[in-house]
């Protein structure tokens, strides 16, 4: 007998026979957390961006050509500089964003600057995100508005989903909506921490 099939006998031992294998049973034909078709991601990930506790807006982008126009209308409708931090990522970079003033670099409370994230999930409205020369952490800390690029395909459905190939990267971190706190008198301060106002531009680009 195995040390695994030693414990598992003992739990067994100390409750009603066969309890254990029933709940299982119960577990497995009605999980806590019901699966999701794959139809449902996109539609279940940007309901939870329009959660309360999420706060984030969202702009559907047909491909990534789209992404500079968009960036601009959201700009325009916050009544902010065309003015954005933009990272050095090759694939935004190669984007036409004439018409919006590019900055290098963002300082603490700048109005906007543009983040790519590598993949979402549907469960929660997180957004991940992966450090690296292309894709430095800090902007993405620093200015009031947060301006997410991420695309349809990378969705999935709970965070255990991610793709191993994204959580054996060097370093990433998740974001689930705007940052706030209730630390200061027990009132809500948004943005206390990072960005007051998340918007997500959804690339649905065709394979």
């Amino acid at each position: 007998m195995s040390a695994r099939d030693a414990i598992l006998g003992r739990l067994e031992g100390s409750r009603p026979a066969g309890a254990i294998a029933r709940e299982a049973a119960i577990l497995a034909n009605d999980p806590e957390r019901p699966l999701l078709a794959h139809e449902a991601l996109i539609p279940q990930f940007l309901a939870q961006l329009g959660l309360a506790s999420v706060a984030a807006t969202f702009e559907p982008v047909r491909d990534w050509s789209g992404i500079p126009a968009a960036a601009a209308a959201y700009l325009d409708a916050t009544a902010l500089p065309r003015s954005i931090y933009l990272p050095p990522d090759p694939r935004l970079r190669a984007c036409d964003w004439s018409g919006i003033a590019l900055r290098e670099t963002c300082a603490p409370d700048k109005a906007a600057a543009v983040g790519r994230a590598i993949a979402g999930v549907a469960e929660t409205g997180s957004l991940i995100f992966e450090t690296g020369p292309a894709t430095p952490m800090l902007p993405n800390f620093l200015a009031l508005h947060h301006v997410v690029v991420v695309e349809a395909r990378t969705i999935v459905a709970h965070l255990e989903d991610i793709p191993a190939r994204l959580r054996e990267a060097r370093a990433h971190y998740w974001v689930t909506g705007v940052s706030g706190t209730t630390d200061i008198e027990g009132q809500y301060v948004r943005g206390a921490h990072g960005p007051r106002y998340l918007h997500v531009l959804l690339v649905d680009e065709a394979p």
